[in-house]
């Protein structure tokens, strides 16, 4: 895929990365499957730890330039943090040995349930009324920490698709969910990122030369990142005002979008 491309595309991740929390994982394993394709089915391993890299520099940054009054609204829960990088380690380890087809379709697999869930479950087209009558939204449950983040690292799609819904479902609007997604997303990337760029390369490259740092291709990281680090900046200046019900609708669109890119034929 020619490096212009994947600087688009790095756009269209920084867009993401602020508008749903994304980070860029959802878009990232489709577009690296394709810039990779000549790994066969070895793609979408290296696609999901490419995903894992990207969403560190992107998470981290989001975060950073966060408001710290929306981040303390996540005070008390360094215990799901740690369970979130747990988890993260544990999938991480398990995508490097697992078959790769059935990687893929799981990965389609998810967003196609998560998506009907959304659709057909209350609490996220419209927001819940937990804050009116309960003095404030939910925490997001410790327990859901270490099987968030074996699922998000596993397929590489960093876990805002569980705490964006979860959170909106405990009481947020679409823009505190999204934004407290991205130091979640930090917590489940950063162990992935080290077991992937730790990993040995040699299945991956047994047949094809590949510019690969372990099983993370550097070259698409770096163009997707390149195209996204300005755009979050600048939307993190100047947030885009969006109607919070609009916004969820426009969440899962994007999320039937991807479906539809990891189903066209390579």
């Amino acid at each position: 895929m020619d490096v212009a491309v994947l600087l688009g595309i790095g756009v269209l991740t920084g867009l993401t990365t602020v508008l749903f929390g994304f980070g860029g994982g959802f878009v990232t394993v489709p577009v690296v499957m394709w810039a990779d394709a000549d790994l066969g089915s070895d793609a979408i391993r290296v696609a999901t730890a490419t995903s894992a890299v990207v969403m560190v520099v992107n998470a981290g940054f989001a975060t950073a330039v966060t408001p710290r009054h929306t981040l303390d609204r996540l005070r008390g829960s360094s215990t799901l943090v740690l369970l979130l990088g747990c988890g993260a380690s544990v999938g991480a380890l398990a995508a490097l040995h697992a078959p790769s087809g059935p990687v893929r379709w799981a990965f389609v697999v998810y967003v196609a349930l998560t998506l009907a869930d959304l659709l057909l479950r209350p609490g996220f087209l419209r927001p819940c009324a937990q804050e009116t009558t309960t003095g404030g939204p939910k925490r997001l449950p410790t327990a859901f920490g270490a099987p968030i983040g074996a699922v998000a690292a596993f397929l590489g799609v960093g876990g805002s698709v569980m705490t964006v819904p979860a959170m909106r479902r405990a009481g947020h609007t679409m823009q505190v969910a999204i934004a407290l997604a991205n130091p979640l997303t930090l917590a489940i990337a950063l162990p992935a990122a080290a077991v992937s760029l730790c990993a040995s390369a040699a299945p991956v490259t047994a047949h094809v030369q590949a510019h690969l740092a372990g099983t993370v291709d550097l070259r698409a990281a770096a163009a997707l990142l390149i195209g996204a680090l300005p755009v979050i900046a600048a939307l993190r200046r100047r947030p885009p005002k969006i109607a919070d019900r609009t916004h969820a609708r426009a969440y899962t669109a994007l999320l039937a979008a991807v479906i539809i890119a990891m189903l066209l034929p390579r």
